[in-house]
């Protein structure tokens, strides 16, 4: 489905070429629910847009579906199948929820349709089908529009970038549900930026990278057992420092 080889993406910082993605090498199975996570600064939402095209790499190679893709852009991607969700969704001025919907599919679908794509996200279709998507919708309501676009879209590999991020607690409740949803009825493949316990615990593979590289990478049996158990030692290291 989707391979990354030696993959190396640098940024200028304090006036010097900082390795974010280090000689990052990363395979993802066709029809698998996979999580990245790993610290903050780690290079995780960097790989995401170098998956997308948004940032470029300098160095590696990008396969999908065995095709090189590395010097495709955002749009060529997206024709192939890959769709992105950022963490702070677009907000469009005059556009409502349906035209924003159509745009998605690619096709002029009906009202019922695009009910269908609202009602899998949660969201009661005949109180959003018609309205703006701006200020007025909350960030938990924007996120799930933004999925629903997604599945719209009918993308083969879906890559969301800390869905959870700027949402409240009520709101992200439901976006859990909306994932859990996604990983019983998945069709493609779904790739999650997050670090949240609840994200990984439907993974079927997480991939924690650390530096700019995957320090690992397994079943959720296997990670996040380890992931939590350094959590818990990180918490009581802090308590400790605080006393």
């Amino acid at each position: 489905m989707l391979e990354l080889k030696n993959i190396v993406f640098t940024a200028e910082e304090d006036g010097k070429e900082k390795r974010i993605i280090d000689d990052l090498s990363l395979k993802i199975d066709e029809g698998k629910f996979v999580v990245i996570t790993g610290p903050n600064g780690g290079g995780k939402s960097t790989l995401a847009k170098v998956i997308m095209g948004i940032n470029e790499n300098q160095e590696g190679q990008i396969l999908f579906e065995g095709e090189d893709i590395t010097d495709k852009s955002i749009t060529e991607r997206a024709k192939l199948g890959i769709g992105f969700a950022f963490q702070a969704p677009v907000r469009f001025k005059g556009i409502r929820v349906l035209d924003l919907l159509r745009l998605a599919s690619g096709e002029n679908i009906s009202v019922t349709a695009a009910c269908e794509y609202l009602s899998k996200v949660g969201l009661c279709a005949k109180e959003y089908i018609n309205r703006d998507v701006n200020d007025s919708l909350s960030g938990g309501e924007l996120k799930r529009i933004e999925i629903a676009t997604v599945l719209a879209r009918g993308t083969k590999l879906s890559v969301f970038d800390e869905p959870e991020a700027g949402i409240d607690l009520w709101s992200f409740n439901n976006l859990i549900k909306v994932f859990e949803n996604i990983r019983e009825t998945i069709k493609g493949t779904v790739l999650i930026i997050s670090h949240q316990e609840r994200i990984l615990n439907i993974a079927d593979e997480i991939v924690v990278i650390e530096n700019g590289k995957v320090k690992k990478i397994g079943s959720k049996e296997e990670v996040l057992p380890e992931l939590l158990a350094s959590s818990v030692a990180v918490g009581a290291a802090c308590q400790k420092l605080e006393a």
